[in-house]
């Protein structure tokens, strides 16, 4: 099978049934079993289950050369892997924890041990994030970053693009609440009651950078989490501060202007000097097609 996870051996089985059916129905194969289920069906009573059959060889082809971009997904861009899966309900989400934790184990271990793993993460809608971050946590990152599903963000004095800030200032407040939610997690976890500041206000966090007109998070607090996460206001400043350089096609990030927060300042250290950076992509279906867009440009095109 061409795509990775356990969990997919039961989506294709699924798939070669629904495909098995619609051959029947389209008179390809012998329909007579398809009959008998949908009567069925249609009489009420339980429809049992469908019989198992040997792939055809074009089956098995498609199988094998199938691929399914953000879905268990892996970009390897020298030293920085990008795993991507939109895993975004509980029963993905474990799938997805399963699937990294057993592919990142997998891969060449550094021979000095200096490994960095990072998870980028955000939920829209009802989704309860506390408990697709909970099933998260066995993957022992190292840090949490957290964005908005915007690829890009700039300001402009148009009518268009105040509106847009605003939409802005709403998905910001949901990633600091996922951000303090992770936090939590994270207290729970060590067993440690770790200091943490009054809730940050969005409307202070938005603040144009003299340099370059960009939107950066700013922190109001005169101290910070006492914690490994942090907000980016687009995905491709996140991208920027994960790669920090090392990925041929995620820009640098800009030396004026930097995320002002202290672990932004000494997380990046340890990813510009670790050996291997292994980062985990989940969450929002938009998120991830935010993220391919800027790592395999290819796919817009």
């Amino acid at each position: 099978l061409g795509l990775a996870g356990d969990h997919q051996r039961s989506n294709a089985a699924l798939a070669l049934q629904l495909a098995r059916a619609w051959l029947q129905r389209r008179g390809y194969e012998g329909i007579g079993e398809l009959k008998d289920l949908l009567l069925s069906a249609e009489a009420g009573r339980p429809v049992p289950l469908a019989s198992a059959f040997r792939p055809s060889v074009a089956m098995v082809q498609g199988l094998r050369e199938a691929e399914w971009p953000g879905r268990t997904q892996v970009l390897p861009h020298g030293p920085v892997t990008w795993y991507i899966d939109g895993a975004h309900t509980t029963s993905s989400v474990q799938a997805c924890v399963h699937w990294f934790r057993q592919a990142a184990l997998n891969e060449n271990k550094p021979q000095d041990g200096s490994e960095v793993r990072v998870l980028l993460f955000n939920a829209t809608g009802d989704r309860d994030t506390a408990a697709l971050l909970k099933l998260l946590l066995p993957c022992q990152f190292d840090y949490a970053v957290f964005c908005p599903n915007f690829a890009e963000v700039s300001v402009v004095g148009n009518a268009d693009q105040q509106n847009f800030n605003v939409t802005l200032e709403n998905a910001l407040t949901r990633c600091l609440e996922n951000q303090k939610t992770w936090t939590q997690l994270m207290e729970e976890k060590v067993g440690q009651d770790l200091w943490l500041p009054a809730p940050l206000e969005v409307g202070s966090l938005l603040k144009p950078d003299p340099v370059r007109g960009a939107l950066l998070l700013m922190p109001s607090a005169e101290r910070p989490l006492n914690s490994n996460s942090l907000v980016f206001p687009c995905i491709s400043h996140a991208l920027q501060w994960i790669a920090q350089g090392r990925d041929p096609l995620v820009p640098a990030p800009a030396a004026k202007g930097a995320h002002p927060h202290p672990v932004a300042s000494s997380g990046a250290v340890l990813l510009q000097e670790a050996a291997v950076i292994r980062v985990l992509v989940t969450g929002s279906l938009h998120l991830v097609g935010g993220v391919l867009k800027l790592l395999d440009p290819a796919l817009s095109q």
